[in-house]
């Protein structure tokens, strides 16, 4: 057998387990690691009741990053900013809490379970939800399932381009199409069909799209720098990486460090923040993603321009071979 063949099923037999790992491991370590690790958490009321509480969280091991609040109304406002994901308010009653089910289901249950522990045996804790998810979609289901879809989208968009041979302006203008159209489909789907995301439309419309520009500028970008291989490159950061990283099924402070802060440094993870920002909070806190996105889209443009305009290969010639005809008889 030759020798090519050989090196190929060698590359295949060593290479498909090796993405199979990748996966297992970028999907499943996370998973499996999920705690809270300096979760913003408010506490308001008077002293030394506030103060005793906020000792019992802050003693939890690095768990909590404790902000302090005068009131209860305070408080409420820094959920509705995104500065903390919940706060508990000490009254002469009791310890209230206040959650923010839009910000992640699984954090809003977490701190019930923290409070609820910390808590005298038998003590019922009032809770109220600030910003709730909608009933559509209590749990967060659909918006922690729509980053991965929006992975695929800018992907395949990266890789078509790629594929159709498409070079500088007109692969940018291929970009930006399948985004603003993907954008637009996506709001209309998971706002106006299944109301599963409540903001201001054409917000949630342009976050979808930046996100998918972001993803697909960057495969394309890559494989217009440094040839097709880009687009497998790209397709594992973004895909077996950035996915799982994002923490938009759970918050980024529930998963691994640094895993958390490298998944809000990439489109997915910045994607779904910025979603969140504007679908429940009317876009508080959605600048540092929209920065992030925006630098990804504008960095993948320019290596498709820049790749544009690189000649291609001219294609080689064979040489004609030497003819052997006989000379003709003088």
């Amino acid at each position: 057998m030759p020798a090519a063949p050989d090196r190929r099923l060698v590359a295949v037999v060593l290479l498909v387990p090796a993405v199979v790992a990748l996966a297992l491991w970028a999907f499943a370590w996370p998973a499996a690691r999920t705690a809270p690790r300096d979760l913003p958490v408010g506490v308001a009321g008077a002293a030394p009741g506030a103060d005793r509480l906020q000792q019992q969280l802050e003693q939890r091991d690095g768990a909590f990053e404790v902000h302090r609040y005068g009131s209860a109304a305070a408080a409420r406002t820094a959920i509705e900013d995104r500065s903390v994901y919940g706060a508990v308010v000490v009254t002469p009653q009791g310890p209230e809490l206040l959650t923010a089910s839009a910000g992640g289901p699984a954090v809003a249950q977490l701190l019930h379970d923290a409070v609820t522990a910390s808590a005298p045996a038998g003590t019922a804790i009032p809770v109220t939800d600030v910003v709730a998810a909608p009933a559509t979609d209590p749990r967060g289901s659909v918006l922690g399932a729509s980053i991965l879809p929006l992975a695929i989208a800018g992907v395949a968009t990266g890789s078509a381009v790629t594929l159709l041979r498409l070079r500088g302006g007109r692969a940018a203008t291929a970009l930006l199409g399948v985004a603003t159209l993907v954008g637009v489909i996506a709001a209309a789907l998971t706002d106006s069909w299944l109301g599963v995301i409540t903001g201001d439309w054409w917000s949630e419309a342009g976050a979808l799209g930046l996100t998918v520009l972001a993803i697909g500028g960057a495969v394309a970008g890559l494989a217009a720098l440094i040839g097709p291989a880009g687009v497998g490159i790209g397709a594992l950061l973004m895909v077996l990486v950035g996915n799982p990283f994002s923490g938009v099924t759970s918050a980024p402070e529930l998963l691994p460090r640094p895993v958390g802060t490298i998944g809000q440094w990439l489109p997915p993870g910045a994607g779904g923040s910025l979603l969140r920002s504007v679908a429940f909070f009317d876009g508080r806190a959605a600048g540092g993603a929209v920065w992030t996105l925006a630098l990804w889209a504008a960095a993948g443009l320019t290596a498709v321009l820049i790749g544009g305009r690189r000649r291609p290969a001219a294609p080689v010639t064979p040489e004609p071979a030497p003819s052997h005809r006989p000379a003709p008889a003088a």
